[in-house]
């Protein structure tokens, strides 16, 4: 048992938030205010805090409460890949997530636009529900997959909470993107999502048909970043190419855990590229 007292619950909660996941909201939070022409926005601060543990919690909390089953046979779980909580864990996970989400959303009410606070909504709704029921769009394939599109959401709601207009070929890329990497990584879990009667996408297509699928939705979204950035589309295409061909080459979950690990570096390499690329037009002042 862990030991009692705030400092040991707050480092569980954050290991359940997985914290080396953090760049798939913070990222696009931080290049959705950059996308503004701004290195920094003093208004964007508490949408790029809530971005972190907060809003991390939320999804990865809500998804251990739901999953205790499928995390029972999955051997990543326990460890920096995610948690594996107790059953006597989930009020207190449902008490963290709502005393670290609801202060930001009380103050989002009363300072965002109506545009941001309806991208803010869909952004939660889709999160809670691709775990709990009774939508639990993780057990529903395609939808599994296509509902992560909303790791894009911070590019288009942090553009409306900063009065400007988001940069939609860079949201939609973004948004291919996140369809194509949640596929790819749900292939390591396939025995143990069949095992408890969870189809996914990768349990529906199979090792093989996940990479192909995976590998057209990267194609769209090398579509959709070379519109804003070249640089940006090309190592997009590179680290994609990369990871589907080594997938067909050997098509099974052994596979698909190997390259996790380069499946998680990829957001922070392509984040690194495009994120150094604006930040530096920002401080020569060459953004349009």
């Amino acid at each position: 048992m862990p030991a009692a007292g705030p400092a040991p619950a707050l480092r569980r909660m954050v290991h359940i938030s997985r914290p080396v996941l953090w760049i798939n909201t913070l990222g696009p939070g931080v290049l959705g205010m950059w996308l503004t022409g701004s290195l920094l926005r003093w208004e964007a601060v508490p949408l790029l805090l809530w971005l972190t543990l907060p809003f991390n919690l939320l999804i990865y909390g809500v998804n251990d409460i739901f999953d205790q089953d499928t995390d029972a046979l999955n051997p990543r779980k326990g460890s920096l890949e995610g948690a594996r909580i107790r059953s006597s864990e989930v009020r207190t996970i449902w008490a963290s997530v709502l005393a670290t989400n609801l202060p930001f959303v009380l103050w989002f009410a009363l300072a965002l636009p109506p545009a941001a606070l309806g991208w803010i909504a869909l952004y939660v709704l889709v999160f809670v529900f691709y775990s709990a029921p009774p939508l639990r769009f993780k057990a529903r394939p395609f939808l599994d997959s296509l509902s992560n599109a909303a790791y894009a959401f911070p590019l288009v709601i942090l553009a409306y909470a900063l009065g400007d207009t988001p940069v939609w070929p860079a949201a939609l890329g973004l948004m291919a993107w996140s369809v194509a990497k949640h596929a790819f990584d749900a292939v390591q879990d396939i025995e143990e999502d069949r095992a408890v009667g969870i189809t996914t996408t990768a349990v529906r297509l199979g090792a093989r048909g996940t990479g192909w699928w995976s590998g057209a939705w990267w194609a769209v979204s090398v579509l959709g970043f070379a519109l804003v950035s070249v640089p940006v589309a090309v190592v997009n295409a590179l680290i994609a190419g990369w990871l589907v061909l080594s997938l067909l080459r050997a098509p099974s979950p052994a596979t698909g855990h190997r390259l996790y690990r380069h499946s998680i570096a990829f957001p922070y390499v392509a984040g690194t590229v495009a994120g150094v690329q604006l930040a530096g037009a920002l401080i020569l002042g060459r953004y349009p």
